[in-house]
C-alpha cells in the first residue's frame, strides 16, 4: 500500500474564468503551504458520485458552485464545504462573500449621492446573487425608500450577455430611474457597452456599480466603482474548513463570510483619486504600514498578521521615504524596485497603488510640520522626488506584468494552435499518446477511457505522458474509477509543490470516453477568459470521435468489400439463371426466357447473347419467350437490337414462343420487328430449322418419323413368315 499525502478534491463546473481560477489558486496556495495536494475535478457532485470517481484518492471535497447530487457526497459522510452555493441537505459549511453587507454599501452610497430611484440588475436564481439582492431590498426600506419591483431587472446569466440583454429592458424605463446596482462586474460591463451604443452618458444619465472587482473593471471607460470579493481568499477560507474537518474538528454548517470592500471609481460619480483615500486620514508611524497594506489589499488586515507577511517590501517603502525627508541615505534602488513588483503582485489596481504613493505623501506632512521653513521646503522637495521615484517603479512594474501576460497569452496560443494541429492533423497513435502535450507546460499527463461505458466500473489506460521523469501507468492497464489517478503514479511536485491535478471528463455529443488527468502549473488553465485545458479535452474528445468514426468507415468499407463481392457471385448465378444459354447443337444456342423482360433484363439477354455467339460460333439463335407473359415497345426494340447484334456477327435470332395474344399485342403496338422470324413453338422453330438451314438435322427428323413405319412393316414380315394371316 503507497501511502500518500493529504489529498483535497475540488468540484468545479468551469476551469476557466477570473472567478473559478481565483478560487483555485487560493486553494492551491494552501495547499502548498501545508505539503497537501490538489485533485480538480471538473464536474458537478452528481458526475463524481455517479462513477466515484477518485473517491479513494481524496481526503475531502471542496464544491465550487455547482451542488447538482451533492446529497451523495453527504451521505458518504466525506469532509465537505461549498463555495458561494447553499447546500442544507449537505449539513456543511458554505464559504460566501459578505453578498449582503457589500450590495447595502453600495446603495447606500449611491443614496450619499442624492439618487432614489435606484435598480437592482441580476440572476437571482443563484445564492450568491439572491443575498445581493436582498442586500439591496434592505438597505432601501432603512433609508425609507420604497421598493419598486418594477426596478428589478433579470439578466439571465452572470456574463456580458445577461448585461447586455438586461440593458434592453432597462432603456425601455429611460427616464424612470438615475442609477443601478448590478450583481456582477461582468453583467454591469455588458449592460454598461450596451447602454452607451444607445446613447446613455456613464454616470451622467445611469449611475452603475458593480461587484467582485475583475481585472476588467478597472479598464473599462470609465471605471467600474464595484464590491471588492477577494476569491483567493474565498478559496482559501474554504480549505481550513475542509481541512479542519479531515483532522477530525466538528465545523457548523451554514454560511461563512468572507469579507468585501466597496472600491469608487467613476461610474458612481466619484473622483478616482480621491475615492481610494475616502475615510483615510494620515497615519501615525507605526501604523502607516498597516494602512499601506490595507490600502492595497482593499481589505482589513486581520489585528495579527503582521503587515510585513502581506508585503514585505512595505518597510523598505517607508524607509526610503523617511530617508528622503531627512536628507539620509536611501536603500538601494534595486530593493525599492522588488518592494514595487511586490505591491503589483498584490493588486493590479493603478488606483490603488497610486494610492499608496499619496498615503505615504500624506503622512510626511506632520513630519515636516516639526521643521523649520527652509528644512520644510528642502525636505518636501526630496520626498516629491522619492513619489516621483515610486510612482515610476510601480509604473514599470505594473508595464512588466502587463507584458509578462501578454507573453504568457502569446505562448498559450502558439500552444492551442499546435494541440489543435497534433489532435485534429495526428493519427489515433499521437492522439492517444498524448505526445502533443510536449507543446504545452504540462509536465504529466493520463488518458484513460472507460471500458464499458454504459457502467463506467473501470478505467484502461489508453496513454501516459511524463516531461519529468516520473512513473506513468503501463498502457493497457485497468483502474477501477474509484483509484484513478494512482497516487503513486503522480508526480511529487503535486504534493506541496507548484503543481494541481486537474481531471477533464473527455465527453462529445455521442460518446462519454473517459478522463484525462494532467498535472502543471496553473499558468495552463486559464488567459483571460479562455480555459485552455478545456480547449484541450474538448480537441481530444473531437479526435477521440474522428478516430472512432474513421474506424467505423474502415470496418463499413471492408463489409462493403465483401458484400460486393458476394453481390458480385450472387449476379453472375443470376445472370446464369435469368438467361441461360444452352448450345442445342452444333451452331445452334437455345437461349429460354422467364418472367417479366424490363431493361435490365434486356441489356442481359443482348450481352449473353453476343457473348454466346462469339464463344460458340453460333449460326442461329433461338429467344424462347414461351415463358414471358407480356412484352411492350422497350422490349420489342431489345429484340431487335438483339437481333442486329448477332447478325454483324454472322448469326441468325429466331423467336420462338410467339403466341397469338403477343402477337396481337405487338400488332397493337405497331411494332414492327423487321428480320428477326418468329415462331409459335420451340417444335416449328425447330422443324423450321431443320427444312432450311441444318440438313443433318432433317435426317434425323426423318429417321425419327420413319421408325414407326418400319417397325409396323417388320412385324408384319414376321407374322407371314410364321404361317399367320393378317
Amino acid at each position: 500500500m503507497h501511502s500518500r499525502p493529504t489529498t483535497i478534491g475540488v468540484l468545479t463546473p468551469f476551469l476557466d474564468g477570473f472567478y473559478f481560477t481565483s478560487v483555485l489558486r487560493g486553494i492551491h496556495q494552501e495547499a502548498q503551504q501545508r505539503g497537501h495536494r490538489v485533485l480538480v475535478v471538473r464536474g458537478t457532485p452528481a458526475y463524481v458520485q455517479a462513477p466515484s470517481l477518485a473517491r479513494d484518492q481524496v481526503d475531502g471535497w471542496i464544491v465550487v458552485l455547482a451542488t447538482d447530487g451533492i446529497e451523495l457526497l453527504a451521505q458518504a459522510r466525506v469532509p465537505l464545504v461549498t463555495v458561494s452555493s447553499c447546500a442544507p441537505e449537505a449539513g456543511c459549511p458554505t464559504v460566501m462573500p459578505d453578498n449582503r453587507e457589500g450590495v447595502r454599501s453600495a446603495v447606500r452610497h449611491l443614496i450619499e449621492h442624492g439618487h432614489r430611484r435606484i435598480a437592482f440588475v441580476g440572476c437571482i436564481d443563484q445564492d450568491d446573487i439572491r443575498a445581493r439582492f436582498d442586500g439591496y431590498m434592505e438597505m432601501l426600506i432603512e433609508s425609507g425608500i420604497p421598493f419598486d419591483p418594477g426596478l428589478v431587472f433579470d439578466a439571465d446569466n452572470n456574463w456580458h450577455s445577461g448585461g447586455q440583454r438586461a440593458a434592453e429592458a432597462l432603456i425601455a424605463r429611460r427616464g424612470d430611474l438615475t442609477a443601478a446596482v448590478v450583481a456582477t462586474d461582468k453583467n454591469a460591463l455588458g449592460m454598461m457597452s450596451a447602454l452607451q451604443a444607445a446613447g446613455y452618458r456613464i454616470p451622467d444619465d445611469l449611475a452603475i456599480i458593480g461587484f467582485d472587482d475583475i481585472t476588467d473593471a478597472q479598464w473599462s471607460a470609465p471605471p467600474l466603482t464595484t464590491v471588492r470579493q477577494r476569491f483567493d481568499a474565498i478559496g482559501a477560507l474554504a480549505y481550513e474548513l475542509v481541512l479542519a474537518q479531515v483532522a477530525g474538528q466538528v465545523v457548523p454548517s451554514g454560511p461563512v463570510l468572507a469579507p468585501t470592500t466597496f472600491v469608487r471609481r467613476r461610474t458612481c460619480g466619484c473622483d478616482p483619486l480621491h475615492g481610494v483615500l475616502h475615510g483615510k486620514r494620515a497615519a501615525p508611524d507605526d501604523d502607516l504600514e498597516r494602512q499601506m497594506v490595507e490600502l492595497l489589499l482593499r481589505l482589513p488586515l486581520p489585528p495579527e498578521a503582521p503587515p510585513a507577511s502581506v508585503w514585505p517590501g512595505v518597510a523598505a517603502v517607508i524607509a526610503g521615504y523617511t530617508a528622503a525627508l531627512e536628507g539620509a541615505a536611501p536603500p538601494p534602488a534595486a530593493e525599492i524596485d522588488e518592494a514595487c513588483q511586490q505591491a503589483v503582485r498584490l493588486t493590479p489596481d493603478v488606483e490603488s497603488l497610486m494610492g499608496v504613493v499619496r498615503l505615504l505623501g500624506r503622512s510626511g506632512k506632520r513630519r515636516r510640520a516639526r521643521l523649520d521653513r527652509e528644512a520644510a521646503e528642502s525636505a518636501e522637495e526630496r520626498a516629491e522626488e522619492f513619489q516621483e521615484r515610486l510612482r515610476l517603479s510601480l509604473m514599470l512594474a505594473r508595464v512588466e506584468t502587463e507584458r509578462q501576460f501578454v507573453d504568457e497569452l502569446g505562448a498559450l496560443t502558439r500552444s492551442d494552435h499546435e494541440v489543435s494541429l497534433a489532435l485534429l492533423g495526428g493519427t489515433q497513435e499521437e492522439s492517444r499518446s498524448l505526445s502533443w502535450l510536449d507543446s504545452t507546460a504540462a509536465v504529466w499527463g493520463c488518458l484513460a477511457l472507460w471500458e464499458d461505458p454504459t457502467t463506467r466500473a473501470r478505467l484502461v489506460i489508453a496513454g501516459a505522458y511524463s516531461r519529468d521523469g516520473s512513473p506513468t501507468p503501463p498502457l493497457g492497464a485497468l483502474c477501477a474509477r474509484e483509484d484513478f489517478p494512482l497516487a503513486e503514479h503522480l508526480p511529487p511536485s503535486t504534493a506541496g509543490g507548484p503543481f494541481m491535478v486537474t481531471l477533464l471528463p473527455i465527453r462529445t455529443l455521442r460518446h462519454d470516453w473517459g478522463v484525462l488527468a494532467i498535472v502543471g502549473p496553473s499558468s495552463i488553465e486559464v488567459a483571460g477568459d479562455e480555459g485552455t485545458i478545456s480547449i484541450w479535452g474538448a480537441l481530444l474528445g473531437a479526435a477521440l470521435e474522428r478516430d472512432a468514426l474513421v474506424q467505423s468507415l474502415s470496418e463499413q468499407h471492408a463489409s462493403l468489400q465483401e458484400a460486393y463481392q458476394r453481390e458480385r457471385t450472387l449476379s453472375a448465378a443470376v445472370r446464369e439463371l435469368g438467361c441461360p444459354l444452352i448450345p442445342l447443337m452444333p451452331g445452334v444456342l437455345l437461349v429460354p426466357l422467364v418472367g417479366e423482360l424490363d431493361g435490365d433484363r434486356a441489356r442481359q439477354m443482348l450481352e449473353r447473347v453476343v457473348d454466346g455467339v462469339s464463344r460458340h460460333g453460333a449460326r442461329c439463335v433461338l429467344l424462347d419467350i414461351t415463358g414471358v407473359p407480356s412484352i411492350d415497345a422497350q422490349v420489342a426494340h431489345a429484340l431487335g437490337q438483339t437481333q442486329r447484334a448477332a447478325s454483324l456477327l454472322g448469326a441468325r435470332v429466331r423467336l420462338v414462343g410467339v403466341r397469338p395474344e403477343l402477337a396481337m399485342r405487338l400488332v397493337a403496338l405497331d411494332i414492327q420487328l423487321g428480320d428477326l422470324s418468329s415462331h409459335q413453338s420451340l417444335a416449328s422453330a425447330l422443324e423450321d430449322l431443320a427444312s432450311t438451314e441444318v440438313p443433318s438435322l432433317r435426317t434425323r427428323r426423318n429417321d425419327v418419323a420413319e421408325a414407326p413405319l418400319r417397325s409396323s412393316r417388320n412385324a408384319i414380315s414376321d407374322r407371314r413368315r410364321r404361317g399367320g394371316s393378317e
